[in-house]
């Protein structure tokens, strides 16, 4: 498997993130000179991933502006436009499945997440597990985790600081990972989902968790920085030069 194709959601309004995003997208945030989006480009590009979606919504225009100046970074890149309404995880991918659409696994990214995760890797764990859909996790404190069993499979998810559980799989003895917001996606995902409007990739994962087989590839240990405030860049950039 050689996934060629990958998305990056980089439509949401950054609030975590101002006073930057009063006046700028997130993903055009600068980590040592380079852009989240930029660096995110050039990540895949790195595991042979040249053609990238892009959503937009906030700040859109800079986006798109951003890409043509610098012809995408050397990559293909693809707006997907939510001028209209940001869509969120789940609803921006339904969105750009025009964009995605073949018979190969696709990729998807969260701008403001940088990470060294081997997507080749990834990709290995995904074909061995015959899933249909694998997405990156770290042991790491966080108030929101996915749960699964001793064989990785996705259960369920919990945010301990509400309280609020949702179990797909009941099992005796879950643990608890935090997602890394890398995912990979076989191409019928989009016939299997049923939510439509604005909708997170939580919701989808959840849905299908018990008729689908998902699972969690752990990958503690790695570089990870959820670039989500001002005060993250100082150690996103000790991480990513």
């Amino acid at each position: 498997m050689n996934v060629k194709k990958a998305m990056i959601f980089a439509a949401g309004m950054g609030t975590r993130f101002k006073p930057w995003t009063d006046t700028h997208p997130k993903a055009l945030a600068l980590v040592n000179g380079k852009s989240l989006l930029q660096r995110n480009i050039e990540y895949l590009q790195h595991y042979d991933i040249h053609e990238v979606v892009v959503n937009v919504h906030h700040f859109a225009d800079q986006i798109k502006a951003a890409v043509h100046e610098n012809n995408g970074w050397g990559s293909k890149v693809h707006i997907s436009d939510e001028t209209a309404e940001v869509l969120e995880t789940g609803g921006g991918l339904m969105k750009a499945a025009p964009l995605l659409l073949g018979n190969e696994p696709f990729i998807t990214l969260n701008a403001d997440f940088l990470t060294n995760l081997d997507l080749h890797a990834l990709q290995r764990f995904h074909a061995w597990e015959q899933a249909f859909i694998s997405f990156g996790v770290t042991s790491r404190n966080s108030t929101r985790n996915f749960l699964f069993d001793d064989n990785n499979r996705l259960c369920g998810w919990r945010n301990d600081s509400t309280g609020e559980e949702r179990i797909s799989l009941p099992q005796p003895h879950l643990k608890k990972l935090a997602y890394s917001c890398v995912a990979i996606f076989e191409p019928g995902i989009f016939s299997k989902i049923k939510f439509t409007g604005k909708f997170s990739l939580v919701d989808v994962y959840l849905s299908l968790a018990a008729t689908h087989p998902i699972f969690g590839f752990e990958h503690t240990g790695d570089k990870l920085i959820d670039v989500g405030k001002p005060e993250s860049v100082a150690i996103a950039e000790a991480l990513f030069k």
